[in-house]
């Protein structure tokens, strides 16, 4: 009987197949962030929902003019834009006009995605590309910050949020101090079950430290990302600043507090992992994640803003194409390094 086969077959590598797709991997992402949305809205209302969407629209709706016609059902149905708009807005601050959000996701995908070629091309983290340029563009507006609220007062809207474009957002609400505000100017600190659950102020996505935890486990179960380098990042930005705190611990924030502060463990988990930005092998990607939380803890310390986390990934993004090219593992049958 006749083979129907080849009796040879040539493929070309990847010859493992594992069964994980795109767009499975960034629904797996917006499962594991489902939880500190869930408390971004509990702790800021329904305003959270609007900017939320709002950046998921912008992101969605830029992709879509970006793309030719013909391939907007592939591009768009990987649901990276819908990601990026979602990562972006919950690095924002709760009272943020939703035009300038609109604005940052429009950014965020067009110089930071569709300008490099797509999915794939991009040197930076395309969210943190649309949150630069936002910090950059509207300073006073991305650092200044609501008092998470009463749940009660869920349906209360801030009317910063609905100034109109090119005016100057009218706060009505008081403004609070983040916690790594009141540590850098005032030297006081915040309760570690406070930074825990995440009744604080700050981005909406520093809702809640356990929270972003628990979805970073479950990528790690489900093989969604290199724990390699959140596990770098924790471990040198907790080191960095335990021996700060050892020489002034009035100055410096205590280790637990550095971690759970600010944006650290959603760039760690969600940002600094993106697959595209970091570098592909192991050595690499302990090299990377080390890098990071040493500048995230010298910008916080040193630097006029309290907070790093975003300029962290973004300089080590750039560095990226050249840790690469210098942690290649050795070319089989061939003696020194791969060039």
């Amino acid at each position: 009987m006749e083979r129907k086969d080849p009796r040879l077959l040539l493929q070309s590598a990847p010859l493992l197949h594992q069964g994980m797709t795109t767009p499975q991997a960034m629904r797996d992402v917006w499962l594991a962030l489902l939880p500190t949305t869930l408390a971004a809205l509990w702790f800021f209302g329904i305003g959270a929902l609007l900017l939320l969407l709002t950046t998921v629209i912008a992101a969605v709706g830029t992709e879509w003019v970006f793309t030719p016609p013909e391939r907007r059902k592939v591009v768009l149905g990987d649901n990276s834009a819908a990601l990026t708009g979602l990562l972006l807005g919950l690095t924002l601050p709760p009272g943020l006009p939703l035009w300038m959000a609109f604005l940052g996701g429009v950014v965020a995908i067009g110089l930071g995605k569709t300008i490099w070629g797509g999915l794939g091309g991009n040197l930076f983290n395309p969210a943190l590309v649309g949150r630069a340029f936002l910090l950059g563009t509207f300073p006073i507006a991305m650092t200044t910050w609501s008092p998470a609220g009463d749940p009660a007062a869920f349906f209360d809207l801030s009317a910063s949020l609905l100034a109109l474009p090119l005016q100057s957002p009218d706060y009505d609400a008081v403004s609070a101090a983040t916690p790594l505000g009141l540590m850098k100017f005032q030297q006081q600190g915040t309760g570690f079950t406070r930074l825990l659950i995440g009744n604080t102020a700050g981005s909406l996505g520093e809702t809640s430290g356990l929270l972003l935890l628990l979805g970073g486990i479950w990528l790690w179960l489900r093989r969604d990302l290199d724990w390699r380098i959140p596990a770098a990042i924790f471990a040198s930005a907790a080191l960095f600043s335990l021996v700060l705190f050892l020489v002034d611990g009035s100055r410096f924030p205590p280790p637990q507090a550095t971690l759970f502060s600010g944006g650290l463990l959603l760039g760690a988990i969600y940002m600094a992992t993106d697959p595209v930005t970091s570098p592909t092998t192991p050595r690499g990607a302990w090299i990377f994640g080390v890098g990071i939380g040493l500048l995230v803890v010298l910008i916080r310390m040193f630097g006029g803003l309290p907070e790093g986390t975003m300029y962290a990934i973004l300089l080590m993004n750039a560095a990226t194409p050249l840790i690469d090219r210098w942690t290649q593992p050795r070319i089989f049958g061939r003696g020194g390094r791969r060039p």
